[in-house]
């Protein structure tokens, strides 16, 4: 595992964007990421956060002790030539909007994803990695990844409220499996399945990653305290900083699924599988 550069940088985020501006882009990103909390301009929109958020205060919606999810890692290319572009696909707990209204966040998050960035150049790499917010995110260097591998991820308490967690990943295409027990102490207070720009730091400084053109990212076989997620349209994040950056779908015919599409206002929903 490689332990990636870290700070403070979640303070920093909220603090540029709350009340609606959007920080720019790291002017020359270096390929170190950082991924943090939901930064909320509405209820369901985000300046770095794309899918959906289940928070503890919704109706018919309780703490959460597991969450899992499926995706295709999408194909990055550049969206601006000459720009470094990162972006994230991941689950968690932890770090969202608790109640439907986003008037309050969860301020503790434990993640696990996988990492789809382009550099100035062109050239797309990809990697998986985990987080335990405010600790820095951790690439998995064992657990090598492609565009276009199917991805199963699972977060999951071993015991309901002993703050102990087992993160696995599988990477169906190649059939290579990592996993992690490790303490945690969480809220439970919500669960996401994300597409996001992470936090950048370049020579202009430090800001919210540009998102490179990505191939849908469909996620899919979605869970929640061991049953299925249930997805409804109000769930939505649509990630905005002055335009649709990432916008999700709504879910599947089962409900336990949908798609996110970057660079679109629209993104129509998956078929069932």
């Amino acid at each position: 595992m490689t332990m990636r550069p870290f700070r403070a940088a979640t303070t920093l985020v909220l603090a540029l964007v709350v009340g609606g501006g959007a920080p720019a882009a790291a002017a020359a990103a270096t390929g170190t990421a950082w991924h943090g909390a939901l930064v909320a301009i509405d209820a369901n929109r985000s300046t770095n956060w794309s899918g959906y958020n289940r928070g503890a205060l919704q109706a018919n919606a309780n703490i959460f002790h597991s969450i899992g999810g499926t995706w295709t890692v999408p194909k990055a290319t550049q969206h601006q030539k000459g720009q470094a572009e990162q972006s994230s696909t991941w689950i968690g707990i932890g770090g969202g909007c608790i109640d439907s209204g986003c008037t309050a966040a969860d301020p503790t998050l434990i993640q696990l994803g996988t990492e789809q960035d382009v550099a100035k150049s062109g050239k797309a790499s990809y990697s998986a990695w985990w987080e335990l917010v405010p600790a820095p995110s951790m690439t998995i260097s064992s657990f090598p990844i492609h565009a276009g591998d199917r991805i199963r991820a699972v977060l999951s308490e071993a015991v309901p409220g002993s703050n102990v967690w087992t993160m696995s990943i599988r990477n169906v295409t190649t059939k290579k499996s990592w996993s992690q027990t490790v303490p945690y102490t969480s809220t439970h207070a919500t669960a996401e399945w994300i597409e996001e720009t992470p936090l950048g730091i370049g020579t202009g400084g430090v800001g919210l990653s540009a998102m490179p053109n990505l191939t849908i990212v469909r996620f899919d076989k979605a869970t929640l305290n061991d049953a299925p997620a249930r997805f409804t349209a109000s769930e939505q994040i649509h990630l905005v900083q002055g335009r649709s950056v990432a916008t999700p779908s709504k879910p599947d015919p089962d409900h336990d699924g949908f798609n996110v599409c970057t660079y679109a206002s629209r993104c129509s929903a998956p078929t069932s599988s």
